[in-house]
C-alpha cells in the first residue's frame, strides 16, 4: 500500500527540495531492488486570477451535447477552474466512478470534453457515475510563479479526487472502484494519479485531504509516460513538449510559446531531474498500482521521428516494459498491436469497473 511522504502546507509555495525516500524490497514498495524515489508534500495554492482566453467561468454551461449533469460547476477549490461535473447513475447500490481529466497540455481544454471517451449515456446505463474536472492550468502557475509550474494540474487532479471520495456516501459512489480517463495531457495527469503514493493525509483536520488518491484503474488516449527531455528526445528524436510543465515557456499568455523551448528544457535537464522524476507518471510504477490500458492512434518506431511526437506510442512501450518488470498489467493498443482484448477505452473502463 502506497503511502503519503508529509503533511499537506497551504499557500502558494516556493520551489521544495524533493525528499528521498528509500524504497526497501520486500515492502510492496519496490520496483527492482532498492531505489530512491523522490517525494514531496501536496501542495496547494492559493486562488489566483488571471486573465486567459481559454479559462471558462466557474458558471459556465456544460456541453450541450451532454446530458445535464446531476450537480454541475461544484466547486472543490477556491480558484475557479477548481470545478468539476457529476452524473450519477440510478443504483440501488454505491455505483463506480469514471473520472475524466481533460487535455490540451496543461493550456487549454476543459471538462466538456469528456464525451470523447463514449457518450456519458454508456456509462449511466451501465450503473457507472461519472465525474468530469476542470482544473489549472500551467500558463496560469508560471504567471503565479509556481514551481514547478506542473503542480497545479496535477495536484488539482489529486484534489477533486479527494473531494469526490469525501462525496461517496451522498453522491452514492463506491469509493474503491473509481478509474480515471483522459487524452493526452489529461492521460499524463490520470497515470500520475494511479501511480504516484497515496497524497491522503490522515492526520489533517481537512476532510477531504483525508481520502485516498489511489485509483482501481485507468484507460487513457495518447499519454504522456515521461516528462523527462533526455528520455523523450532518445525515444522520439523529434520530441518538443514537455518544458511548459517546468517554466520553459517564453509568453504564458500566449499557447503558441508552449513547445518553442524543448532544447532549453533538454540543457536545463540534469539540474531539474529530481522535480521531473517527481512528476513524472513512469517513474512512479511499483508492484502494488492498478491496471492501465493505454490507447494511441499510430504504430511505435522507437528512435524515429514521428508524425505526432507528443503523442507517439513510444511512450506506450516504454512505459508498458517497465509495468512488465513491475508484475502490473497494461494494455498497449495502436494499429496493428498484437493480442488486443479491448479496442477501446470504453469498452475496458465498461469491463473493469463493472461488478461481476
Amino acid at each position: 500500500m502506497k503511502v503519503k511522504a508529509g503533511p499537506a502546507p497551504a499557500g502558494i509555495s516556493p520551489p521544495i527540495p524533493p525528499r528521498f525516500v528509500v524504497v526497501l524490497p520486500g515492502t510492496g514498495r519496490h520496483k527492482q531492488g532498492m531505489q530512491l524515489r523522490h517525494a514531496t508534500p501536496f501542495l496547494f495554492c492559493l486562488s489566483f486570477s488571471c486573465s486567459f482566453t481559454q479559462t471558462p467561468a466557474r458558471g459556465e454551461a456544460p456541453d450541450p451535447a451532454l446530458p445535464p449533469p446531476t450537480r454541475a460547476n461544484v466547486a472543490y477549490g477556491t480558484h475557479a477552474r477548481q470545478v468539476l461535473d457529476f452524473w450519477q447513475a440510478k443504483s440501488d447500490r454505491p455505483t463506480p466512478l469514471v473520472f475524466f481529466i481533460h487535455g490540451g497540455g496543461w493550456a487549454g481544454g476543459d471538462k466538456s470534453k469528456v464525451a470523447q471517451i463514449a457518450p456519458l449515456e454508456t456509462f449511466l446505463n451501465a450503473g457507472i457515475s461519472i465525474v468530469a474536472i476542470n482544473y489549472r492550468y500551467v500558463p496560469q502557475a508560471i504567471a503565479a510563479g509556481v514551481q514547478p509550474p506542473v503542480q497545479w494540474p496535477l495536484h488539482d487532479a489529486a484534489r477533486a479526487l479527494q473531494f469526490v471520495r469525501s462525496r461517496a456516501a451522498e453522491w452514492n459512489i463506491d469509493p474503491a472502484r473509481i478509474g480515471a480517463s483522459g487524452g493526452s495531457a489529461g492521460a499524463c495527469s490520470s497515470l500520475w494519479l494511479a501511480f504516484h503514493e497515496d497524497l491522503a493525509d490522515p492526520a489533517s483536520p481537512d476532510p477531504v485531504a483525508r481520502q485516498s488518491t489511489r485509483l482501481f484503474c485507468a484507460a487513457v488516449r495518447d499519454a504522456q509516460t515521461t516528462l523527462d527531455p533526455k528520455l523523450m528526445h532518445e525515444w522520439t528524436p523529434n520530441s518538443v513538449y514537455g518544458g511548459h510543465a517546468f517554466g520553459f515557456m517564453s509568453n504564458p499568455g500566449d499557447n503558441r510559446t508552449r513547445d518553442a523551448q524543448f532544447s532549453a528544457f533538454l540543457a536545463a535537464r540534469d539540474r531539474l531531474l529530481p522535480l521531473i522524476r517527481q512528476y513524472s507518471p513512469m517513474d512512479w510504477v511499483t508492484p502494488d498500482d492498478p491496471p492501465v490500458y493505454l490507447a494511441y492512434t499510430a504504430a511505435p518506431a522507437l528512435g524515429q521521428p514521428q508524425d505526432d511526437p507528443t503523442h507517439s506510442a513510444n511512450f506506450g512501450v516504454q512505459l508498458q516494459e517497465v509495468m512488465r518488470r513491475a508484475g502490473v498489467p497494461c494494455d498497449l493498443v495502436y494499429p496493428g498491436a498484437p493480442d488486443i482484448v479491448y479496442p477501446n477505452v470504453r469498452d475496458y473502463l465498461l469491463a473493469k469497473l463493472r461488478r461481476p
